[in-house]
């Protein structure tokens, strides 16, 4: 029985459509309950409707503080039925009580090998560094930023004068 998960993104959605296809291609076997973007002109909610995926738009801007938009982002994602939370590109910090409600069901992809370069930049970060291999990193999600539980990495060299861009579409490709 395929693994119902919920995708939260914020912006373009690569990582989302790399679930999308995979899961239509039978080689990640889930079950693709709502994907929700905190920004409504994000390109993932367009990935998702282009998929005949279930989607919301949440703009936090909308609601007063943090708590107030995770509580109704809480009850959208247990109205959808996911038992997995999957971070592809979300770029909000989860409140506490997010995280209880889905305690261990929170995952997250980033752009880097954790436990270096966390953070935003994580990407950028490693290539100003200098490093020789990049990569992503899936991990169990908790209070502190990008420091959870490593599930798994995949790694790939960083090659000579490449640009960003060029590098994070290979990571993404991942």
């Amino acid at each position: 029985m395929p693994l119902k998960i919920a995708i939260l993104a914020s912006g373009g959605g690569t990582n989302a459509q790399a679930m999308i296809d995979k899961a239509a291609a039978g080689i990640l076997d889930v079950d693709i309950r709502l994907i929700l973007s905190n920004r409504p002109g994000a390109g993932v909610l367009e990935r998702a409707r282009k998929a005949g995926l279930p989607h919301l738009a949440l703009d936090h801007t909308r609601f007063p503080d943090r708590e107030a938009y995770d509580r109704q982002l809480i009850a959208a994602l247990r109205e959808s039925g996911a038992e997995l939370i999957v971070l592809a590109g979300y770029m909000r910090l989860l409140t506490s009580a997010f995280l209880e409600a889905f305690a261990g069901r929170v995952i997250n992809i980033h752009p880097a090998l954790l436990p270096s370069f966390p953070g935003v930049h994580g990407g950028a970060d490693a290539q100003a560094y200098g490093v020789k291999i990049s990569g992503c990193t899936v991990h169990f999600v908790e209070e502190k930023v990008d420091s959870g539980p490593v599930i798994i990495q995949a790694a790939v060299p960083v090659e000579a004068g490449e640009d960003l861009d060029s590098l994070m579409n290979r990571i993404h490709g991942l």
